[in-house]
C-alpha cells in the first residue's frame, strides 16, 4: 500500500530499466588503445582546434598550410612507440574508438605523420623568422652608419677626449688619441668639488655654447635677413646660444634610434635563430631524401616539401652571408671608435652608446633646469639694489671652480669651437 501510494515501486522499477539500457548501449563502450589519462587530455586539445580530422588528413597528404598553434598542438599528441603500434593494428570500426583514439588512428595510417606536421610547422615559420632575422641585420647597419656620420656623437666624443687629455696632462694617460667607449659610462662617476657636479654636466657645458651658435647660423641662413638681426641682444646673447645649444645636445637621443634599437638585439639569440633555421632546414632536407622518397610517394606533401627546401637553401645561406658583413660592419665600427684597440665589443657596442645617452638626457635635463633656477636667482637679485646702483661683479667660471684640475691644465678655450662647421 505505502509502496503504491508514494511511487517507491515505480521508481525502482525506472532505475533497474536504465541500468539495464545503459549496459546494453555499444557506444558508450569504446576500445582503450592510450593511456586513458593520455586520451582524455587529447580529447580536451582537440576541442577548441575548430578543424575537421579531414582537413588534416588532407594537409598531411597534399601538404596544405596550416596554424603554427594547430601544428604545435598536433606535436603534443604524438603517441609513443607501443601506442602507435596499437592504433596501426586495430582493424576493428573507428566508431568503437573514442575520440583521441579515433583522431590518432586516422593520423598514423599517414606514413610518417607526424614528422610531416614537424616539417608542416618548419614550413610555416620559415618565412616569418627569416624576415625577422633580416629586420635585425638591417637595424644594425643603419645603425653603424647613424654612430659614424653623427656629427654631434663625434664632437661629444671630442670634447671627452679633450677633456680626459687636460686632467692627466704631464701623466702617462695624457695626449691620448682615442679612448674605450665604455669610459663614457664612468663620466656620471667623477664630480666636481660641490659633489653633484659631474663631469658629464662639464662636458655638455663645454660644448653647449658653440652648438647653441652654429645653430643660431643655420636658421638664420634659413630665415630672411630682416626678420633675423644680428644686434638682437637676445639673439647674441651667450644664455641664448646655450639655451639653443641645449637642445640640440639634447636631441642626439632621438638622432641615434636606430642605435637604440640595435641595443635591445641579444647577439647570441640572432644567431641562435639563425643555427635553429640550418638544423631545421637540414632536418627537412633528410626527410625529403630518406623517408619520403623510401614510400615512394609522390604525392602534393611530397612536391610542395621538394620547393620548399630549395628556396629554404637559398634564404638561409643568404643569411648566412649577411651575417658575415654585418657583424664585419660592426667591428669595423667599433674599431673605428676605439682606434683599432683589437677588441671586438660586437653588439656591446650600441648597448654602451644607448646607456650613455640615457645618462646625456638626465645631465641635459639636469643642466637646464640648473639654469632656470640660475636666471630665477638672478631676476629677483636684480630687483633688489636701486636701479642706478652698481652692478654686480661678474663671478669666474663656475665650471673651473667645480674641477680646478681641468682649470689649471687648460689648453683650449670651449669659445674656439664656436667657428666649426
Amino acid at each position: 500500500m505505502i509502496e503504491t501510494l508514494f511511487g517507491y515501486a515505480a521508481d525502482k522499477n525506472k532505475m533497474e530499466r536504465k541500468k539495464e539500457s545503459s549496459s546494453q548501449d555499444p557506444a558508450t563502450q569504446y576500445i582503450q588503445l592510450i593511456d586513458s589519462k593520455k586520451s582524455q587530455n587529447l580529447a580536451i586539445l582537440l576541442r577548441p582546434l575548430n578543424v575537421t580530422t579531414e582537413e588534416i588528413h588532407d594537409a598531411l597528404l597534399k601538404g596544405n598550410e596550416l596554424p603554427p598553434d594547430l601544428l604545435q598542438s598536433l606535436l603534443k599528441m604524438a603517441p609513443t612507440t607501443e601506442e602507435e603500434l596499437k592504433l596501426r593494428l586495430f582493424s576493428g570500426e573507428l566508431s568503437q574508438l573514442g575520440t583521441a583514439e579515433r583522431f590518432l588512428k586516422v593520423l598514423v595510417d599517414i606514413p610518417f605523420a607526424f614528422k610531416r606536421i614537424e616539417t608542416l610547422l618548419f614550413m610555416t615559420s620559415h618565412q616569418e623568422e627569416v624576415s625577422s632575422i633580416k629586420e635585425s641585420f638591417a637595424t644594425l647597419e643603419v645603425a653603424c652608419k647613424e654612430l659614424k656620420s653623427s656629427r654631434l656623437f663625434l664632437k661629444l666624443l671630442e670634447a671627452v677626449l679633450k677633456t680626459g687629455n687636460r686632467m692627466n696632462d704631464g701623466t702617462f694617460r695624457g695626449g691620448a688619441q682615442a679612448f674605450k667607449l665604455d669610459t663614457l659610462l664612468k663620466l656620471a662617476d667623477v664630480k666636481g668639488t660641490d659633489g653633484k657636479t659631474t663631469l658629464l654636466h662639464f662636458v655638455v657645458q663645454e660644448i653647449i655654447r658653440s652648438e647653441g651658435v652654429r645653430a643660431a647660423r643655420a636658421s638664420s641662413q634659413s630665415q630672411s635677413i630682416s626678420t633675423v638681426s644680428s644686434n638682437d641682444p637676445l639673439n647674441d646673447s651667450d644664455e641664448h646660444y646655450r639655451s639653443l645649444g641645449l637642445q640640440v645636445v639634447s636631441g642626439l637621443s632621438g638622432e641615434l634610434g636606430n642605435v637604440k634599437r640595435a641595443a635591445a638585439l641579444d647577439a647570441d639569440a640572432l644567431k641562435g635563430s639563425l643555427s635553429n633555421l640550418g638544423r631545421a632546414l637540414v632536418k627537412a632536407h633528410d626527410f625529403l631524401n630518406s623517408d619520403m622518397k623510401n614510400i615512394d610517394e609522390e604525392s602534393g606533401f611530397h612536391q610542395t616539401l621538394r620547393s620548399f627546401v630549395q628556396n629554404a637553401e637559398i634564404d638561409i645561406v643568404s643569411l648566412l652571408e649577411e651575417e658575415k658583413r654585418i657583424m664585419a660592419l660592426v667591428k669595423s665600427t667599433g674599431d673605428y671608435f676605439h682606434g683599432n684597440a683589437g677588441k671586438d665589443e660586437g653588439l656591446r657596442l650600441f648597448v654602451i652608446v644607448r646607456d650613455f645617452l640615457i645618462m646625456l638626457d638626465k645631465a641635459c635635463k639636469e643642466v637646464g633646469d640648473s639654469t632656470k633656477k640660475t636666471r630665477v636667482q638672478r631676476k629677483v637679485g636684480s630687483t633688489g639694489p636701486p636701479s642706478g646702483g652698481p652692478r654686480q661683479p661678474q663671478s669666474p667660471d663656475l665650471r673651473e671652480q667645480l674641477f680646478p684640475v681641468i682649470a689649471n691644465r687648460r689648453v683650449y678655450s670651449s669659445s674656439s669651437d664656436d667657428e666649426d662647421p
